[in-house]
């Protein structure tokens, strides 16, 4: 059995959960409206925060994805787990 994470874990990685459903609904419109230059100017805005909460949770946590940066050279940090859809 896995140890528990801390409660922090779980709010950066819903906050990480909304920011990317801000940045899909946002492409979506986009798609249908790609002039909208306020759109365009707040989907930047997101992505930009999505990168900067992504590599703060990736430092603390460790990857996100499998093929996010290792930090390590020593040791393949994705294998340890738990994976974000396994909490």
């Amino acid at each position: 059995m896995s140890k528990a994470l801390p409660q922090e874990y779980y709010s950066h990685l819903e906050e990480i959960q909304a920011v990317d459903f801000v940045l899909i609904e946002l492409s979506l419109y986009l798609d249908t409206h790609p002039n909208d230059s306020q759109a365009i100017q707040q989907y930047n805005q997101y992505a930009q925060y999505g990168k900067q909460i992504k590599e703060k949770f990736e430092s603390k946590f460790g990857p996100l994805e499998q093929r996010s940066l290792n930090p390590s050279n020593e040791s393949w940090a994705w294998k340890k787990g738990p994976w974000p859809w396994q909490v």
